[in-house]
């Protein structure tokens, strides 16, 4: 990530989300406490599920958790918010396709089948494949953005988000590097995550832990979501979804929500609406731990907009 200085940003109402049934329900910023909504049992059910950033084709892609989570939901429309392969490692490293990315690819191409709206934004890992917008490709519709309305009337814009990122548009060398070092971290976490696993402990992202405590990279988390904002602004939605930074966050400023849905490298998150039009947040290894030690399948979630 760039290291940028910008003016701070002006408060924001911030959400966290809540999917282990053994925490308790967070507070809002005036103390009242917000009411998790129960999934008792699989498969959950949603009117919209957002993902991206799964980079599969890169070593570090969670493709097991990603493919996990896509037989244990059911929705009426999936939007692929880019990056979804991530053409760029797979150029640069001998080509990386293991069974579990190829099963996760037709779990999404029998979904599309079996009727299921399957919308794909391409980002800058796979941006080859916006020479194909406006295509439809064995049911999957690929766009460069698109426009969802939510079941309470609220439309949000969607699109991956590099567009807003100065360093991917003014200096792809600066990207390309930054891209390497990142997928080195992934690594790094990768055997991290095996010494954890053998103490019996929950999976943990050490490049998320370092992004929340280096103040230049919240700087540029912050800056990019003005950039989003403004955007939304713009366009004259009620909000927007995006990905590219894998950093998931649901947001409020003066109205206007900023949805980042997250990724499937570090955090495994998922965006998710209900069907009344809630949206809320999905943090899947969470969960995933909470049905390996209960046996259940009890996902609690906080609707936070």
């Amino acid at each position: 990530m760039p290291m940028t200085s910008s003016p701070e940003p002006e408060p924001q109402q911030r959400h966290e989300t809540v999917t282990n049934p053994g925490y308790d329900a967070p507070q809002m910023g005036n103390g009242d406490t917000i009411m998790p909504d129960v999934e008792m049992l699989r498969p959950l059910r949603y009117r919209s599920v957002f993902i991206s950033d799964t980079h599969l084709g890169f070593s570090g892609a969670q493709a097991e958790f990603l493919l996990d989570f896509l037989q244990s939901i059911e929705c009426d429309t999936l939007y692929l918010v880019g990056d979804i392969l991530d053409i760029w490692e797979m150029r640069r490293r001998r080509f990386n396709w293991p069974d579990s990315h190829n099963a996760v690819v037709q779990t999404i191409l029998e979904r599309a089948r079996q009727g299921t709206r399957v919308v794909y934004i391409p980002g800058n890992h796979d941006e080859m494949m916006r020479d194909y917008a406006g295509m439809s490709i064995e049911g999957i519709s690929i766009k460069l953005r698109d426009t969802h309305e939510c079941a309470d009337g609220r439309r949000l814009l969607v699109l991956h988000g590099d567009e807003f990122d100065t360093v991917v548009q003014y200096s792809r060398l600066v990207a390309v590097l930054g891209s390497r070092m990142y997928a080195w971290l992934i690594r790094a976490n990768h055997w991290v995550n095996r010494v954890r696993q053998a103490l019996n402990r929950p999976y943990w992202s050490l490049a998320a832990h370092l992004k929340q405590r280096t103040k230049n990279v919240m700087r540029y988390i912050a800056s990019y979501e003005e950039a989003l904002l403004h955007e939304a602004r713009e366009a004259g939605v009620d909000g927007l979804v995006c990905g590219h930074i894998h950093h998931a966050e649901i947001l409020d400023q003066q109205g206007v929500l900023y949805c980042n849905d997250g990724d499937w490298v570090e955090s495994c998150t998922a965006l998710v609406e209900s069907h009344a039009g809630e949206l809320s947040l999905l943090r899947w290894s969470e969960v995933r731990e909470t049905l390996k030690s209960t046996g259940q399948a009890p996902a609690r979630q906080q609707h936070v907009a």
